[in-house]
C-alpha cells in the first residue's frame, strides 16, 4: 500500500528520485539497508517499485544516489581548510576541525550511513564503490590541506609522507566518532580539544627533534 499523499507535506513539490531518496534515508535509519526491500521504498514513498528502478536501477543505485546527495549536502556546510588561511597553522587546523565538526553534529546520519555502507556486503558494487571513494579521497585531501602548513611546511618528502600517515588517522578518527555519536551520544565538537592538544604536543615533539639533530 502507498502512503497517503497527505501524509508527507514536506515532500510536496519534489521530483520523483528526491522524495525515492528521502524515503530511504528515512528507511535506512530505521531498519538499516538490509533491512530495506523496494516494496518498502514504495510504500514510504508513495511510488510504484517501476518508478524506483526506473530512476535508479536497483536498491544499489539508490543508496550510491543517496550517499551523492548526502555528501553534496554535507559538502555545501563543510568549510575548506583554505577558508582559515588567515590564522597561524595550529590555529587553523583547529577552526578547520571545529566548523567540520560542528557539521557533522548537525548531520550525524552521513558518517553513519558511510561507515555502515563502507564495511556493508554492498560495498563491493561498483556504483557504491565509487562514490565511497570519491567521499573518503575528498575528505583525506582536506586532512592533507589542514596538516600540512603544522608538519611539512617545507614541503621536504619525510614530512609529506608523515602528513599522510596522519591524514589517515585524522579520517579514522571521525570515522571512529560516527559509531561513538551513535552508540554513546558523544557530539564530534567535545573531541575538537584534545585532537588539537595531541597535534600540537606532536608538533612540538617533533620540532623538538629537529633542534636536537641541528
Amino acid at each position: 500500500m502507498v502512503r497517503d499523499s497527505g501524509s508527507a507535506p514536506a515532500d510536496v513539490g519534489l521530483s520523483s528520485p528526491e522524495v525515492i531518496l528521502n524515503a530511504a534515508r528515512s528507511l535506512i535509519g530505521e531498519k538499516g539497508y538490509d533491512g530495506m526491500a523496494i516494496s518498502d521504498l514504495s510504500a514510504q514513498s508513495g511510488l510504484p517499485p517501476s518508478s524506483i528502478y526506473y530512476h535508479f536501477g536497483n536498491k544499489f543505485g539508490v543508496l550510491a544516489a543517496l550517499l551523492e546527495r548526502t555528501f553534496e549536502e554535507l559538502h555545501a556546510l563543510f568549510p575548506d581548510p583554505s577558508s582559515f588561511d588567515d590564522l597561524a597553522p595550529l590555529e587553523r587546523l583547529e577552526a578547520w576541525f571545529s566548523a567540520a565538526c560542528t557539521s557533522l553534529d548537525r548531520r550525524p546520519d552521513y558518517l553513519r550511513l558511510l561507515v555502515a555502507i563502507s564495511v556493508g556486503p554492498q560495498k563491493d558494487a561498483e556504483a557504491v564503490q565509487r562514490i565511497v571513494r570519491r567521499i573518503r579521497d575528498y575528505a583525506h585531501a582536506s586532512w592533507v590541506d589542514a596538516l600540512t602548513p603544522i608538519f611539512a611546511p617545507d614541503g621536504g618528502d619525510d614530512d609529506k609522507a608523515f602528513v599522510e600517515q596522519l591524514a589517515v588517522l585524522g579520517r579514522a578518527l571521525t570515522d571512529g566518532l560516527s559509531v561513538t555519536n551513535s552508540f554513546d551520544s558523544t557530539t564530534y565538537t567535545s573531541q575538537v580539544a584534545p585532537f588539537v592538544s595531541l597535534i600540537r604536543s606532536l608538533a612540538e615533539q617533533r620540532e623538538g627533534g629537529r633542534k636536537r639533530t641541528r
